[in-house]
């Protein structure tokens, strides 16, 4: 069995594989949390890959050696798809991920990858298979923060699911029109671009807010929240091959 784990800038989510099969998912609150958990005592765990977009994990990742054989998934892993990001040494792993899962799923065509999270990140891979890059900006939550950290008087709102005018009539709503109908917006602007320059695209949406988003958005559009950690197990897979063949 195959433990798959992506550290993100709020939770770390992993998963147990039996080969494309995702068996178990779990989430964490944080990377000591896992290593703390009944995982590796419940489960035969041989194999793992861990991916992540903070920094301080040696620690993390040499206890994970105790238990199996652990890959880091870095700007230098090799892939299943080419890398032609200009800055490959700034490319957060999820992202790369995440289109090496969609990529899998439907290989040799045009593939945007929206992950909605902390960042709202768009990823693009052409039907060369080819990652080139996308967009990134700020999550929901990231949003209202800032309205609240650079104003004197405007207050912190959370996410709310049932609202969905696009006047507001007070400060509140006012804000929640900003943040969730703007950030709607945005993503829908974002995927009738591509649209435009690939009429035969496929969509798809992961992450934390996915299903905010899924729910309002025109379709079609493939919603999976474990995409960013069946692209790790894509991505395990080759290596696995890679060092098979290499022997």
């Amino acid at each position: 069995m195959k433990l798959i784990i992506d550290i993100g800038n709020t939770r770390v989510k992993a998963g147990l594989f039996e080969q494309n099969e995702l068996v178990h998912s779990f989430v964490f609150e944080s990377a000591d949390a896992l290593l703390q958990s009944d995982l590796f005592s419940d489960y035969s765990i041989t194999h793992c890959i861990a991916a992540s977009v903070v920094n301080n994990i040696e620690s993390f990742i040499s206890r994970l050696k105790e238990q199996a054989a652990v890959f880091v998934f870095t700007n230098e892993t090799p892939v299943p798809i080419k890398n032609l990001y200009k800055s490959a040494d700034t490319l957060g792993g999820d992202r790369l991920a995440g289109a090496a899962g969609a990529n899998f799923l439907f290989p040799d065509k045009n593939i945007l990858v929206i992950d909605a999270g902390t960042c709202i990140k768009y990823n693009f891979v052409n039907s060369r298979n080819e990652y080139i890059g996308g967009a990134i900006s700020p999550g929901l939550r990231m949003r209202f923060k800032a309205l609240h950290t650079f104003t004197s008087r405007l207050p912190l709102l959370e996410l709310d699911e049932k609202f969905d005018e696009l006047i507001g009539r007070d400060t509140v709503e006012n804000i929640l029109s900003g943040v969730e109908l703007g950030a709607i917006t945005e993503m829908q602007g974002f995927i009738e671009h591509y649209k435009l320059l690939y009429p035969d695209i496929y969509i798809f949406l992961t992450g934390g807010d996915a299903d905010f988003f899924e729910k309002r958005l025109k379709k079609p559009i493939f919603a999976d929240s474990f995409l960013i950690l069946k692209g790790l197990n894509v991505i395990l897979d080759y290596l696995l091959i890679s060092n098979k063949n290499q022997e």
